[in-house]
């Protein structure tokens, strides 16, 4: 088994590499060659979440699991919130083949997602991004988006603005101009990230105009929610996996409110197949709910541990 340590990723795995790796996946989701197993999450208390999200994806030969969560008090320990792990099987014997740290590649695999859902969904002439959140993800979805649209302009909100600086320096070195607004100016974003662990809806469908692309990418649990149910009650909705989606995704609130009907949802993938055509007018509103899929984070670190193998590093174990 090879160990790739959290701290060999940064250079093994490039945004670049992430997208690839997420676009494949959903790919082979949607012609049913890959599957997500039942997701277990559980809430250990003081806003602690643990999990398990695991696939198999028989188009890139990957088995395997990842175990990690959500750890807000970390912060304060000088370690990131989000803590995980990816562990790699042969799909065909189940032995373990790789042990791989899934800081980073979560937050490459999250960015890529979102940012494959604004290629194929957002108008082409989207110039105006907004930010919904501004936590140690923001920034990667910030990059991500900005290698997929020629943005004029970022404007943000956060429910603590304190934190607005760190994306906006992020903005500047990407060359663009950085405004934190309040939630009624999100009117004026063609693209809408928002990535937050709230558990209440932040943003109201009357903050979103016609023609808005959203990439709803904070809710992954149960009771967690971003947006109000009626923004997708008025959309387009993809999602990653829709079971998911409506279970645990944003999703959850307009299906249990009748806004949205899940047979109403498509798989991102059946738009990179060709079997949806995805956004069909300049004035609908596409919303695409991120879950987070286990085969996302199982194609990542595959991608690790190849880079790592062709380069020699990693730490070669038995078990």
């Amino acid at each position: 088994m090879l160990i790739v340590p959290e701290s060999l990723i940064a250079g093994l795995v490039s945004p670049a590499d992430a997208f690839a790796a997420v676009e494949a996946t959903f790919a082979a989701m949607a012609r049913g060659e890959a599957y997500n197993f039942p997701v277990v999450r559980e809430a250990l208390g003081e806003g602690r979440q643990y999990g398990f999200k695991s696939g198999l994806d028989r188009a890139g030969g990957q088995l395997g699991v990842k175990a990690g969560g959500y750890f807000p008090g970390n912060a304060a320990k000088g370690i990131i919130n989000h803590q995980s792990t990816v562990f790699l099987f042969d799909p065909e014997t189940g032995r373990p083949t790789a042990m791989v740290g899934g800081g980073l590649l979560t937050a490459l695999r999250t960015a890529a997602a979102s940012a494959i859902s604004i290629d194929r969904l957002a108008r082409a002439d989207a110039r105006v991004l907004g930010m919904v959140g501004a936590g140690h993800q923001a920034g990667f979805q910030l990059r991500a988006a900005a290698r997929v649209r020629q943005f004029d302009k970022v404007i943000a909100w956060n429910l603590h603005p304190d934190m607005l600086p760190k994306l906006g320096a992020i903005a500047a070195e990407l060359g663009l101009p950085f405004e934190a607004v309040g939630l009624e100016r999100m009117v004026e974003a063609d693209v809408i990230i928002t990535i937050t662990s709230s558990p209440a809806a932040s943003l109201m469908s009357a903050h979103v105009a016609e023609g808005t692309h959203l990439a709803c990418m904070g809710t992954d649990t149960v009771g967690k929610q971003e947006v109000e149910p009626a923004l997708l009650g008025r959309a387009t909705v993809f999602a990653d996996e829709v079971a998911q989606s409506v279970s645990l995704g944003e999703a959850q609130h307009a299906v249990a409110a009748g806004l949205l009907d899940a047979t109403a949802i498509t798989p991102l993938g059946e738009v990179l197949t060709g079997a949806h055509p995805g956004r069909t007018s300049d004035r609908e509103v596409t919303l695409f709910d991120g879950t987070g899929v286990g085969l996302q984070d199982l194609a990542v670190a595959a991608m690790a541990v190849k880079r790592a193998e062709e380069r020699g590093q990693g730490i070669r174990v038995e078990v």
